[in-house]
């Protein structure tokens, strides 16, 4: 299975090019929150998507039937297929979609359920329950594009996007489907999310600094920055690449999930499960764990999560090989982006393998001692070559989902 396009739509920028020299400068897509007003909130920031015009990706009339997620979700499916230089021809039935979602619309629910409170039902509108529901934006990007494969919706939290590449890669393999695209979306920037987000206390209170406040593995950190945006990779077999000229991106090799059947929020702490989803990503892509020279982490800057897979990362590799193992959090720069974070980062990481960079982890600067023993890039990006690579996600109720990619050979 390769990569073929990437489509992103993300707080560094719109459109992979834009996103990757911002993720290669450590700039951090943080600030104070513009799309309502947060000053009853103890989280006051995040990383909001800004700059974006859904018309520039589809008509107005389609935009105002749809939610913000959904119109970056067909933003991000359109720039894919642009990337990867294909069009949908015939009737569109060999080509699908799987996009996941952590909530859906969240913002047209919120405006809707506070119009149903403050006007009654009757004023209710026809459209109210289209918009909303979390299948959606798989289901625009199908409509806007012209796929009549498979097309399906991933909800497993922020596991959600990896979980739905691999349900991509699962329709080709069975011969459903010659194109797939992948990836998640999210626009949960809003009073409900982030009030409930806030209420877990998993959120950065970093507010009089935000660029500073997502600081995966340091000493200092206090909570995770959210984000909105969608990313979108178009996925072929080798063979359908070929066959059409296709320029490939990487390989995308296995897959790996489980579950850790231990807390609402909190990762198990031995981080057995964890590794158990890398060490599967590995053994279906034929890889072992001492080809892996770069970890894209969940690293979402809690003080719970980030020494867990840390662990779990040495665990994977070997204590003595650990250290020569790269590792970076993109979150630092581009937020948690939830049910976006598994298509944000597989980006990210199929562009390190392209590019031979690796983003960095900004903000480190006081590491913390339980985050040692593997090669953090801190701070600047690094160059050189990346072979195979791990992207991971985690998600709340135990979701894990990790992606191997690797260059082709030769390449």
């Amino acid at each position: 299975m390769v990569v073929t396009g990437l489509g992103i739509v993300s707080p560094l920028g719109i459109g992979w090019e834009e996103t990757w020299r911002a993720a290669l400068a450590g700039r951090s897509g943080a600030g104070a929150i513009t799309r309502f007003d947060a000053s009853g909130l103890a989280c006051r920031i995040a990383c909001e998507v800004h700059g974006f015009e859904p018309e520039d990706f589809v008509d107005r009339r389609s935009a105002r039937r749809m939610d913000r997620a959904s119109q970056m979700a067909v933003a991000a499916g359109r720039l894919a297929l642009d990337d990867a230089g294909l069009a949908i021809t015939g009737d569109g039935a060999r080509a699908g979609a799987v996009i996941a979602t952590g909530n859906g619309g969240s913002e047209s629910f919120e405006e809707n359920h506070r119009a149903l409170l403050e006007r009654g039902a009757e004023r209710s509108s026809p459209v109210m329950v289209p918009i909303m529901i979390v299948n959606m934006s798989a289901g625009h990007v199908s409509m806007q594009l012209g796929l009549r494969g498979p097309t399906t919706c991933v909800v497993t939290a922020c596991a959600s996007g990896n979980h739905a590449i691999a349900d991509a890669v699962a329709a080709v393999q069975r011969g459903a489907a010659d194109v797939m695209l992948a990836g998640g979306t999210e626009a949960g920037v809003t009073p409900f999310c982030m009030a409930g987000l806030d209420a877990t206390r998993a959120l950065s209170r970093r507010n009089d600094d935000p660029e500073g406040a997502s600081r995966p593995y340091d000493s200092g950190r206090d909570g995770f920055v959210a984000a909105e945006g969608a990313g979108v990779l178009v996925l072929e077999s080798l063979e359908h690449a070929r066959d059409r000229g296709a320029q490939i991106v990487c390989e995308l090799r296995g897959y790996g999930a489980s579950a850790d059947a231990y807390h609402l929020t909190d990762p198990e702490p031995s981080g057995r499960w964890q590794l158990a989803a890398m060490r599967q990503a590995l053994a279906t892509g034929g890889l072992a764990a001492e080809d892996v020279d770069y970890v894209n982490a969940h690293g979402t800057s809690t003080p719970a999560g980030d020494p867990v897979e840390v662990s779990a990362i040495r665990q994977l590799v070997g204590e003595e090989r650990a250290p020569a193992v790269r590792v970076s959090s993109t979150k630092s720069m581009h937020g948690h982006g939830m049910g976006a974070a598994g298509g944000f980062e597989t980006v990210l990481t199929a562009l390190a393998i392209r590019e031979g960079a690796i983003p960095p982890t900004i903000n480190l600067g006081e590491l913390d001692p339980a985050c040692a023993g593997v090669d953090h890039v801190a701070n600047e990006a690094r160059r050189g070559p990346v072979r195979v690579a791990l992207s991971n996600s985690f998600g709340f109720g135990g979701h894990n989902g990790v992606i191997a990619l690797a260059a082709m050979e030769g390449g």
